[in-house]
């Protein structure tokens, strides 16, 4: 047996642990309730249940890591599928850390779907192992991509507790404008992540049905010398085309739903050969995002967030703040090295300058600023509790449009990673 097929076991079984431990984490926080032991002691059990599953999820998950950059040559953190594994795992590395000091059960029950959804996501983008590019031919690849990682699953965890203590102190009962607006912002965080859930489950869905269409669109460039070159791109669809890419043509299409062609066609001001197809995702999310966030509502006949609420009863608010911040302080040092020093270092030997204002490192330098201003208003300023919890929480989408977003939506040097 090959190593890639050894990574390819050990990653479906870190998925499924860390699926297992999830569920363990939660039955020791909710089940505390319902328990006919001492609610302290079934808490303790099952805690200590699932966070031994979890380290052997993040056993095999490195197992993934480590068979998968044998057979590779080099450190599997080159495209999408590799280093959003990565970003799971390290998380999980992050959350062992902060767990072994808080022993929060109510942690693990957050950020154990987080790293879940976070691995799903991995699966969409291709599994092939794939030839560095150039710039990617460096050491600094691996001390680069692996501490801003690292930073970033720290933010992570304090996003995960961010969320929690909005979800403990957020009053679904309270009526007044203040708490009204808290509720609405809160169940819009909730939205968003089922439409990344969503998105997710679109894709295997019609990955399993082999779903497919293309295009053909002429594009026409003038080079230096002013000659007209004109080329017809192919673009693959692996959703149904609700939108189809601008001036193209349907070359092959499969039915869905009654639906034999385009519904719209893409603006001429997006950009891009795929541009269409990535609009198309866009389009395809929302709708199954609120497909799946209306048939929660009508299971739990309330906001998400009211029924989430009574779970963190006797959970003590001040704590979760204090791990919040833990998290992101930790976080933030780490970050700071792998993403703007070492990430500059290895941009000057690659391309002979330390600052280009590619978009990436413009995001990297928003991300680093953002959390920065965090830290300062929480040391200088007393912004702890709610305040503190939406900052590590819009931190968070912050960082991960700098991961995702940029590299696939936003052309750039760093685009290489979105392949």
């Amino acid at each position: 047996m090959s190593w890639l097929n050894v990574s390819s076991d050990a990653f479906i079984i870190a998925f499924f642990l860390y699926c297992f431990a999830f569920l363990f984490f939660a039955i020791a926080v909710a089940g505390r309730k319902w328990s006919n032991r001492e609610p302290a002691a079934h808490m303790r059990k099952w805690s200590r249940i699932a966070f031994s599953v979890s380290t052997l999820g993040l056993a095999a998950q490195l197992t993934f890591f480590f068979t998968r950059w044998a057979g590779a040559g080099h450190i599997p953190t080159s495209n999408m599928y590799e280093f959003i594994s990565f970003l799971g795992m390290a998380i999980m590395i992050a959350f062992t850390i902060v767990y072994l000091i808080y022993r929060s059960a109510l942690l693990g029950m957050f950020t154990l779907p987080l790293t879940v959804i976070i691995i799903a996501y991995a699966a969409v983008f291709p599994q092939e192992v794939q030839p560095l590019v150039p710039a990617l031919q460096s050491n600094w690849l691996k001390v680069h991509v692996t501490t801003a990682a690292l930073g970033e699953a720290f933010f992570a965890v304090g996003f995960a507790a961010g969320l929690m203590y909005l979800l403990r102190v957020v009053d679904f009962t309270q009526t007044h404008k203040a708490a009204r607006r808290a509720q609405r912002w809160l169940e819009f965080t909730l939205y968003v992540i089922l439409v990344v859930i969503a998105f997710i489950l679109t894709v295997f869905a019609f990955r399993g049905m082999d779903y497919t269409a293309s295009f053909a669109r002429e594009d026409l460039s003038i080079d230096q010398k002013g000659v007209q070159n004109q080329m017809t791109m192919r673009v693959k669809y692996t959703m149904p085309p609700i939108v189809k890419p601008y001036n193209s043509e349907v070359v092959e299409m499969d039915s869905f739903l009654g639906m034999k062609e385009p519904l719209f066609e893409a603006p001429s001001w997006m950009n891009g050969v795929n541009a269409g197809r990535k609009l198309n995702t866009v389009v395809w999310s929302i709708l199954a995002g609120a497909l799946l966030y209306g048939l929660v509502r009508l299971l739990l006949r309330k906001p998400i967030g009211a029924a989430i609420h009574p779970a963190l009863d006797g959970i003590d608010p001040e704590d979760l703040d204090e791990i919040t911040y833990r998290s992101i302080a930790i976080g933030f040092p780490v970050f700071t090295l792998g993403a703007l020093i070492f990430a500059m270092i290895w941009a000057e030997q690659a391309w002979g300058r330390f600052w280009g204002w590619d978009p990436k490192e413009v995001w990297a330098l928003i991300t680093w600023l953002f959390y920065s201003a965090y830290l300062h208003l929480r040391l200088s300023r007393g912004w702890q509790g709610m305040r503190s919890a939406w900052l590590a929480v819009i931190g968070f989408i912050v960082v991960m449009f700098t991961l995702v977003g940029v590299n696939l939506i936003i052309a750039g040097l760093h685009s290489y990673a979105g392949v």
